[in-house]
């Protein structure tokens, strides 16, 4: 079992940028795939980015160029990297991590992100 903890959301202007992290605390961190999701009002929760135990990442078109998602193993860490934001890019950002062997999901309290001037 993995624990998940988001930090580094707020507000910020359109064209801003901003770094989540998550932290993992629990079993083997490295064997997850780590993904970042969101959740704006009234909508579907959305995958924004994943990264797989071996780095291959993923993006939703929405973020793809404007996003970076990374891993640290060592540190039990996940980040978001956010640049060019947008006030579309307004949620709740939430962390999950994906055990592959026992198929199942786990999820941070989230972090609300607003792009707003």
């Amino acid at each position: 079992q993995v624990q998940l903890v988001e930090s580094g959301g707020g507000l910020v202007q359109p064209g801003g940028s901003l770094r989540l992290s998550c932290a993992a605390s629990g079993s083997i961190f490295s064997i997850y795939r780590m993904g970042w999701y969101r959740q704006a009002p009234g909508k579907q929760r959305e995958l924004v980015a994943s990264i797989t135990s071996g780095g291959v990442t993923n993006y939703a078109d929405s973020v793809k160029g404007r996003s970076t998602i990374s891993r640290d193993n060592a540190k039990k860490m996940g980040y978001l990297q956010m640049n060019s934001l947008r006030p579309e890019d307004t949620a709740v950002y939430y962390c999950n991590a994906y055990n592959p062997f026992i198929s199942t999901n786990y999820w941070g309290q989230g972090t609300q992100v607003t792009v707003s001037s």
